[in-house]
C-alpha cells in the first residue's frame, strides 16, 4: 500500500501545484512551484524528476499566458515577455539544479535550507530579469543600480511591494519543501539496523566442507 502510494505521490504533488498557479488561488509568488521543482531534483527517480515538473510548467504556462493575453487584455505574447519568460524556466532549472545536489539528504533542516535556498535563487534571477527585460515597460526599472534596487525591493507602483513578493517566496517555498519532504519520507520502507549502518551485517556461517578443509 505504501509503496503504491509512492508511486502515485510525485502525481499528486503536480496536481497540488497546478491548482495553486491560478491567479488569485493563493497570495502573490506564494506557490508551491519552487517546492515542487527542487524536491523533484532531490526525491523523484529518473527521467520523472524533470519530466513531471516541466510538462506542469509548460502546460500550465500555455493556459496563463491565453487567458491573461485574451481574456485579462495584458500584452504578454511578444518578445519581450517570451524572453522572460525563459529567464523563468532558466531559474526552475536552477532550483531542480539545487534539488539534485541534495539527493539522497535525510537531513530535514538541510532539505529546508536547500527550499529557501532555490526560491531565494529563483527571485533573484526572475526579478533580475524583470528588470532589465521589463516586458511591461515599467519607468521605475531604469538600467541602472538603483532601479534594479527598486525591483528587488519596491517594484512598479500601484502593485504590492516585490518585498512582500519575497517574504511570501521565501515562506512559500520552505513550507512546500517541508510538506512535501516529510510526505515523501513517510512513505519510504524503513530500513533496517544494518542499512543504518548502526549494526554490522551477520558473518556468514562456514559450511562444513570449509571447516573440514
Amino acid at each position: 500500500m505504501k509503496d503504491r502510494f509512492r508511486r502515485v505521490l510525485p502525481y499528486l504533488f503536480v496536481a497540488l501545484v497546478a491548482a495553486s498557479r491560478w491567479p488569485g488561488f493563493m497570495p502573490p509568488n506564494f506557490s508551491a512551484v519552487y517546492a515542487l521543482v527542487f524536491c523533484a531534483g532531490a526525491f523523484f527517480p529518473g527521467t520523472i524528476s524533470w519530466r513531471a515538473p516541466l510538462g506542469l510548467l509548460l502546460v500550465s504556462d500555455l493556459v496563463l499566458n491565453g487567458y491573461y493575453q485574451w481574456v485579462k487584455g495584458y500584452s504578454v505574447l511578444n518578445a519581450a515577455g517570451m524572453l522572460y519568460l525563459t529567464c523563468n524556466y532558466l531559474g526552475y532549472a536552477t532550483l531542480w539544479w539545487l534539488g539534485r545536489r541534495f539527493r539522497g539528504t535525510r537531513n530535514v533542516i538541510g532539505l529546508l535550507g536547500g527550499g529557501i535556498l532555490g526560491a531565494l535563487v529563483f527571485y533573484l534571477v526572475t526579478n533580475t530579469a524583470a528588470w532589465w527585460l521589463n516586458p511591461f515597460r515599467n519607468p521605475e526599472y531604469a538600467r541602472t543600480l538603483a532601479g534594479w534596487v527598486i525591483a528587488l525591493t519596491r517594484g512598479t507602483g500601484g502593485y504590492p511591494e516585490t518585498w512582500e513578493f519575497f517574504r511570501n517566496t521565501l515562506f512559500s517555498g520552505g513550507l512546500f519543501t517541508a510538506l512535501f519532504g516529510a510526505a515523501w519520507r513517510l512513505t519510504t520502507p524503513a530500513e533496517s539496523p544494518v542499512e543504518k549502518g548502526e549494526v554490522s551485517p551477520p558473518a556468514e556461517e562456514a559450511k562444513p566442507e570449509e571447516v573440514q578443509a
